[in-house]
């Protein structure tokens, strides 16, 4: 069983054929899908520029990204599901494609990041030091802008075209000289 065979049972489940073929549901949905990604990346942008000391720094970086946290969650949930309704509607040319595959290790990586600097970064209320700050500010950044690049990358990518059998290699004597 290969990954396109596996998107290609996905993508059939009545939901993404639906949104798949609806003239209005697929451009609406990935119109939501880069609409949440501008305003959440604007809002990752700013937290991690705040957190490099490069912006907002009369503001403490604890209560910054407490008061944008909601805001975050909302972006992230509506942006994640709408990717999903995406990605699974097209799952037999997603799945198998490398800059996706790399889409979604990048997320999961975020979600580590995420973990390891809770304590230390995202959910404390004292003043924030600086050192764990600036790396997981930097550390964030890195992998954001990779994940924004290769959701664009995989539009752009084709996959090889099945290994076909050349009629002279079929025909008797062929490469026999």
């Amino acid at each position: 069983m290969t990954l396109a065979s596996i998107g290609l049972s996905i993508q059939h489940l009545g939901l993404f054929t639906a949104v798949r073929e609806s003239r209005l549901v697929y451009p609406i949905v990935l119109s939501t899908h880069l609409a949440c990604i501008a305003v959440f990346g604007g809002l990752i942008l700013m937290t991690n520029l705040r957190l490099l000391g490069l912006a907002l720094e009369d503001i403490p970086a604890a209560d910054m990204i407490r008061s944008l946290r909601p805001w975050k969650q909302l972006g992230f949930v509506i942006m994640v599901t709408c990717g999903v309704l995406l990605g699974a509607s097209k799952a037999s040319e997603y799945l198998p494609n490398p800059f996706f595959q790399i889409k979604m290790g990048l997320l999961i990586a975020i979600g580590v990041h995420g973990l390891y600097f809770r304590r230390s970064v995202y959910r404390t209320r004292e003043p924030i030091a600086a050192t764990p700050a600036h790396v997981a500010a930097i550390v964030s950044l890195i992998l954001w802008v990779g994940v924004v690049s290769m959701g664009r990358w995989i539009a752009y990518y084709d996959a090889p075209a099945p290994a076909q059998v050349t009629a002279s290699a079929t025909e008797p004597g062929a490469g026999s000289h």
